[in-house]
């Protein structure tokens, strides 16, 4: 029995890394960043209670459910990028999809770090400023 469902969790695996165009280093490297980022995002609400997603600031499952839908929009635009790629014969749009995911990811992990009261160097809280800033300007287009 455990070997059969060692078989069927290994072949859903292989499906779902092929469907990503491959289990690669930038797409590791992606989930690995999400599963730091939404872990240090719990501790900031549960442990620190200054979540910025929250009224509260503390831990809600309605804001944490929010947070894992978007999690799997990243990945649903990493796998639109592999197609992509495959249509039109090119292998960037998903590299670069996946880069830029990787760093908002960093961005929000450094984030969770200065909640957590963290000392973080004055150039990393102007970079993350100036970043939030043209993502609101973008927004309001």
């Amino acid at each position: 029995m455990k070997e059969i469902i060692c078989t069927i969790i290994g072949l859903l695996g292989g499906i779902v890394a092929n469907c990503f165009g491959g289990w690669t280093n930038g797409l590791f490297t992606l989930v690995l960043f999400m599963i730091i980022d939404y872990f240090s995002g719990l501790a900031v609400a549960g442990l620190f209670h200054a979540s910025k997603k929250t009224s509260s600031g503390t831990l809600e499952s309605r804001a944490g459910w929010k947070g894992l839908v978007r999690k799997c929009m990243t990945l649903l635009f990493v796998l639109i990028g592999h197609r992509l790629d495959l249509a039109i014969g090119v292998s960037y749009v998903r590299d670069a999809v996946t880069i830029g995911f990787i760093v908002n990811e960093l961005i929000s992990i450094t984030e969770n770090a200065g909640l957590m009261g963290l000392p973080l160097p004055d150039i990393i809280h102007k970079s993350i400023d100036i970043l939030q800033k043209e993502g609101n300007h973008h927004e309001n287009l």
